[in-house]
């Protein structure tokens, strides 16, 4: 049996989740309801994730990666793995496991008339900062995009490929991710799951990053939302 959904996991400075990442994966492997590979993302990692990347992978066939030559941010990461990805789905965790690979499945069984299915962090495990910020920035968004969407920055979706590789993506964009979709005129939902504290490493984003960067990222998406082009092509000469 083929492949059917490849899960991009952005890393940047995680050696002490990838081990576990690896260890969960494998178990998640073995329930998840369609065939799944993981595609690892090192968005120029300072530290050893490199090298235990490439460990995990030569151990596992379900595990590659592609390496970035320098660091070029979350949203280059996710959009470098919606490129590279060969299969019918592509999903998104991230490396830290704030949310659990187990929650795929949930968002899968909502797949078959969705363009995208999203989780909503039920009972987040973050600081009060941390919680209020991203609540004040989804709403923020929600007024500039009406998404619908609650939660835009869970780190757990899963996208039909074919839409994934249209989105044109920029520095801030994965946070839009379901307005995207929704200008392609695809269908999209958001599904609770579970959330977890961050057992390892530090997170990478602050205040400025969970609050006042997404302000200006919703007058670059309204831009874009004005210049996007969609198409859908009936037929063609080509075989």
């Amino acid at each position: 049996m083929s492949y059917r959904l490849t899960i991009v996991i952005p890393v940047y400075n995680e050696e002490d989740n990838l081990q576990r990442v690896e260890k969960e994966f494998l178990t998640y492997f073995e329930n998840a309801t369609v065939k799944s590979k993981v595609l690892f993302v090192n968005d120029g990692s300072k530290d050893s994730s490199q090298a235990l990347i490439e460990d995990i992978c030569s151990r596992n066939d379900s595990f590659t990666y592609i390496s970035f030559a320098q660091n070029a941010g979350l949203s280059a990461a996710i959009k470098a793995g919606f490129d590279y990805a060969d299969t019918e789905l592509v999903g998104y965790i991230d490396a830290d496991l704030q949310t659990t690979p187990e929650d795929f499945n949930k968002l899968l069984d909502e797949m078959d008339d969705c363009a995208l299915v999203t989780g909503v962090r039920a009972d987040r495990k973050d600081s009060f900062v941390k919680n209020m910020s991203s609540k004040i920035a989804n709403g923020i968004r929600r007024a500039f995009t009406h998404d619908g969407m609650d939660d835009t920055g869970c780190p757990l979706k899963i996208i039909k490929a074919d839409y994934a590789k249209r989105i044109p993506m920029f520095r801030g964009l994965h946070r839009f991710l379901p307005a995207m979709i929704l200008l392609q005129h695809g269908k999209v939902k958001q599904v609770p799951v579970r959330h977890f504290p961050r057992i390892a490493g530090e997170a990478k984003f602050g205040v400025w990053n969970r609050l006042l960067g997404p302000l200006m990222d919703c007058f670059a998406y309204l831009w874009m939302k004005k210049k996007y082009i969609n198409y859908t092509v009936e037929k063609t000469s080509r075989g």
